[in-house]
């Protein structure tokens, strides 16, 4: 939530709790990805910035596709308008998320070669871009990690130089997160997003 909504939580909890459990009620029928998707196209009906990034990224860290995401606004189009669904699609653009990269909207998961054993050394953190990703690998002997550069909290690229240690901070929000592990340790609540990986004629692949 926003400052001002936590604000009002905590000024006005006897009005502002039960508008919350409202809505929490008011989509208990739903699936969470079809939830998801509603609660998308609001933002987008109320052009909230801020808000729309914030629930595009649950719906898709929920399972939601980006041909689902596009193909639920342009069935709003009746209510939207083409106005509004250019406006989310600028603000889509600028996110620069993969999955909505016009090349990858078909594309099925696959491996893909992120970089051999020997350019990964132990014990360090390496960024590395592979297939229109920007990766961090992390290595510590035979443990390998491989993490997505962008913040689970609204796919904000972090660049590799907000690396501190093995502390990652995104520079838009200030969510901290621990490149061993991927866990935030500092103002947000989800981790890095990791992918599946494996090791094949010494060379690191890596799954999405």
């Amino acid at each position: 939530m926003s400052d001002a909504l936590n604000y009002l939580v905590a000024a006005r909890p006897d009005a502002i709790k039960p508008y919350f459990k409202f809505l929490k009620e008011a989509g208990k029928h739903l699936d969470t990805r079809t939830r998801d998707l509603i609660s998308v196209i609001t933002k987008v009906d109320v052009q909230t910035e801020p808000g729309f990034r914030q629930y595009l990224t649950r719906a898709l860290r929920n399972g939601a596709s980006a041909n689902e995401v596009l193909d639920a606004l342009l069935m709003a189009f009746p209510t939207l308008g083409l106005a509004k669904i250019v406006w989310a699609v600028d603000i889509l653009l600028d996110m620069d998320i993969p999955e909505f990269h016009p090349e990858n909207l078909f594309a099925e998961p696959t491996w893909h070669a992120v970089a051999p054993l020997e350019e990964l050394p132990s014990g360090e953190i390496t960024y590395r871009d592979c297939a229109g990703r920007s990766l961090f690998v992390y290595r510590d002997n035979a443990t390998i990690r491989v993490y997505d550069s962008r913040c689970p909290h609204q796919v904000t690229n972090i660049p590799h130089l907000a690396l501190d240690g093995t502390r990652l901070t995104c520079p838009k929000h200030h969510w901290a997160f621990d490149v061993t592990s991927g866990e935030c340790v500092e103002v947000g609540n989800r981790p890095l997003r990791e992918f599946e990986h494996k090791v094949e004629n010494n060379t690191l692949m890596a799954f999405w």
